[in-house]
């Protein structure tokens, strides 16, 4: 009798564990947008503001997606860079809109897993895909190497403007 519950204490808690994937964390990805149209509008305020244009693609089923954001919003220096040199998409990924050619348009991002960011330059060029797990330390996004790459990849940087000389 002890083996059986003891079995069945087991199969809740990897239950509970494994549940999480189905949970929804947070509501910043819209599943009814229109991803052509959202891309349209951030680049035409990124070509107002000499910006580029940040593509944040997953879904609200994503902890990590979630949780980038969360860290990205709650520190005052990289919400800053975010803001002064991006314009922010978060794109919507799941199955209705996998199949869309939107992905191979943007050379299919979601091979890196997600969230996956795609940059794009204010017409709308890709300049740059970044996996996540490269900032991430100790099962976190680390808020030195997410700096590091939204200084990268500014425009001022890829036209050489903070280039050592």
């Amino acid at each position: 009798m002890v083996k059986w519950f003891l079995l069945a204490c087991l199969f809740a808690g990897h239950s509970l564990a494994f549940g999480q994937d189905n949970k929804e964390y947070g509501k910043l990805y819209n599943p009814k947008s229109d991803i052509r149209e959202d891309i349209a509008v951030a680049l035409e305020q990124a070509k107002a503001t000499d910006r580029f244009v940040m593509l944040q693609v997953g879904g609200n089923w994503c902890y990590w997606c979630i949780q980038f954001h969360a860290v990205v919003e709650a520190n005052d220096t990289l919400s800053q860079l975010l803001e002064s040199n991006f314009v922010f998409v978060p794109v919507n990924f799941d199955q209705h809109n996998k199949t869309d050619t939107i992905w191979s348009e943007l050379d299919y991002p979601q091979r890196f897993g997600f969230p996956v960011f795609v940059i794009l330059d204010p017409d709308g060029n890709r300049v740059h895909t970044q996996n996540s797990a490269y900032l991430e330390k100790e099962k976190s996004y680390d808020p030195k190497l997410i700096a590091t790459f939204f200084k990268h990849w500014t425009p001022a940087a890829t036209r050489g403007e903070t280039v050592r000389r």
